[in-house]
């Protein structure tokens, strides 16, 4: 993966994680009601989905760099219009707009990432993309935060607009091409049926929302597990980091070697019952020491799955429609992320137990994947 490739990665993550802790009081202090700002959080999510989907074919039809390009140039466009919202519902449109951008720009740098990648050691480039993301989301928050308290939010939003801007001009200066499609078809729902019913391509999908789920309840929940120790949030952030930087080592040293050792859905099915076990674990144990251990663990499961899944993704589609496969895989993405921080506010209001609901949904989805593994080796 290119030097320029990895930092447009990391640009168009941090996009979203410097805004998790800014976005919601934003909401709040340009006289959003509560439910409102739910909806402008979880808007993006939602229009990302549609973005992915779309995007997908987009990026097969008019190539990697132009969909790339135009992702990058919107979503900076789009940027600069949050420090104008001047009510709830301005920010609600802002969102779903900038939902949409980046949701033609992920999957465009993915299927670039899987286009260059040798197949002999896609693993350890797809390690590279998690350690991407792995930087953008251990950097984001902080800089989001810390930018925020120092002057007015607005100026973040800006700051993310410039990134984007530099970004697009990388991208089009220094990023070739990998594949244009040769047929110029109209969009249609149809054409991604073979691709949701591959089975590596659902395996992959169903880790992804897996994967996301036990995210979007560890944002929500992780804070209720520190505040029941009687610890503050600087707690939270640690802890949150702690698994980053796990999964950073994962991804960046010789251990990524084993990305291109092992199999990519044994790796999934292992990370999944591993961050499975931790889910299950941090219902029950409220020890500072214990929880920070349960987070190193989870930085592992992390850095088994993130990688492998995205492998998978590649390693089951080609050239020609590359471009769709991560669409549909970002779409569970997105998924993912809206219903876990809600499946778990839901578990938590009827049983005081949020992260019973996520860890129900690893194994189990741990154990869907176990059976169409062993269901497509015995197709073959």
């Amino acid at each position: 993966m290119s030097k320029i490739l990895f930092i447009v990665i990391i640009v168009s993550f941090l996009d979203t994680f410097i805004q998790l802790p800014i976005i919601t009081p934003y909401a709040l202090e340009l006289g959003a009601s509560h439910l409102l700002a739910g909806s402008i959080v979880a808007v993006y999510s939602l229009t990302n989905m549609v973005g992915n989907i779309f995007g997908g074919h987009w990026i097969d039809r008019y190539g990697r760099k132009r969909m790339l390009f135009a992702g990058m140039f919107f979503a900076a466009f789009i940027l600069l219009f949050y420090p104008l919202a001047q009510n709830g519902w301005h920010l609600f449109f802002v969102r779903f707009l900038h939902g949409l951008a980046g949701g033609i720009l992920i999957p465009a740098a993915f299927a670039y990432v899987g286009d260059r990648s040798k197949s002999k050691t896609r693993g350890r480039s797809m390690a590279f993309t998690g350690a991407a993301i792995g930087i953008a989301a251990i950097a984001g928050p902080a800089i989001g935060g810390a930018m925020a308290a120092r002057s007015q939010v607005e100026y973040v939003f800006i700051f993310v607009a410039v990134l984007f801007f530099i970004s697009t001009f990388l991208v089009h200066k220094f990023i070739d091409e990998s594949f244009v499609s040769t047929e110029k078809g109209k969009f249609s729902l149809k054409e991604f049926m073979p691709l949701l019913k591959h089975p590596l391509v659902l395996q992959a999908s169903l880790a992804a929302f897996a994967l996301m789920i036990s995210n979007g309840t560890l944002a929500f929940a992780l804070p209720l597990k520190v505040e029941e120790m009687g610890l503050n949030s600087e707690t939270t952030g640690m802890m949150l980091s702690t698994y980053g930087i796990v999964a950073l080592i994962v991804f960046l040293t010789p251990i990524n070697r084993i990305f291109d050792r092992v199999s990519s859905v044994k790796l999934v099915v292992a990370g999944i019952m591993i961050i499975g076990s931790v889910h299950i674990l941090l219902n029950i144990i409220s020890v500072f020491w214990l929880s920070i251990l349960l987070m190193v663990v989870y930085g592992i499961g992390f850095g088994f799955v993130f990688p492998s899944m995205n492998r998978i993704v590649s390693d089951a589609s080609s050239k020609v429609d590359r471009g769709k496969a991560y669409g549909i895989f970002y779409a569970f993405f997105s998924l993912g992320s809206v219903a876990g921080s809600f499946v778990s506010g839901a578990t938590a209001e009827t049983l005081g137990l949020p992260f019973l609901s996520s860890a129900i949904t690893m194994m189990t989805i741990g154990f869907i994947l176990l059976f169409i593994a062993k269901k497509y080796a015995a197709q073959k």
